[in-house]
């Protein structure tokens, strides 16, 4: 006789359901709290069950950041110029902070899987548009560093921001304002104004 639980397990979503249920316990605990008995605990079904989605935690956090990776290729690719593309990083990170801690720990998972080397690609061509897009004296002489320097301000904003570091800095203004504000202190151009 077939329980409620193993109908539930194999009609609905249980992909998604581990996956939200490992989102929420790396926002909460970081991504060591992860355990796959525990998720599936969570989820009401058999400890085996996430492994026949995940196969172990390696792929389970391969996913999220996979799907986190696409997300973010998302977020960037809406904005139309690389502050706007900067800001919509540090609201991805503030809104997804799970996906974030994951994606850029490349020792969590498979940098190698055919879907995260994919979302990633996007993700890093949205900046380098933003870039490309830079008049020439706004990138400098190597358009990599000009990448580079921009993801480096945009993610260490982020970073501290979601340690908690920035409390102080940010005082009750939403990040994406004080990170515009950022940029316009550091990237001008040559008659003062923000480029």
């Amino acid at each position: 006789m077939t329980s409620e639980r193993e109908r539930t397990y194999h009609h609905g979503d249980l992909r998604r359901v581990i996956l939200d249920a490992a989102l929420d316990v790396i926002a909460t605990n970081g991504p060591g709290a992860l355990s796959l008995r525990d998720l599936a605990r969570r989820a009401g079904v058999s400890h085996a069950a996430p492994a026949h989605h995940f196969k172990d935690r390696t792929g389970l956090l391969t996913a999220v950041a996979a799907e986190g990776y696409a997300l973010f290729a998302d977020a960037l690719a809406g904005a139309p110029d690389l502050r706007e593309r900067g800001v919509a990083y540090v609201r991805f990170a503030a809104t997804h902070p799970a996906h974030f801690q994951v994606m850029f720990q490349p020792d969590l998972h498979r940098t190698d899987d055919p879907d995260l080397l994919a979302a990633r690609a996007r993700a890093t061509e949205a900046v380098r548009a933003g870039v490309a897009d830079l008049p020439p004296a706004g990138r400098g002489e190597d358009e990599r560093l000009a990448g580079l320097a921009a993801w480096s301000l945009a993610h260490g904003f982020a970073t501290l921001l979601l340690s908690g570091n920035l409390a102080d800095a940010v005082e009750g203004r939403a990040p994406e304002a004080v990170f515009r504000s950022l940029t316009g202190l550091i990237f001008t151009s040559e008659n003062g104004r923000a480029s």
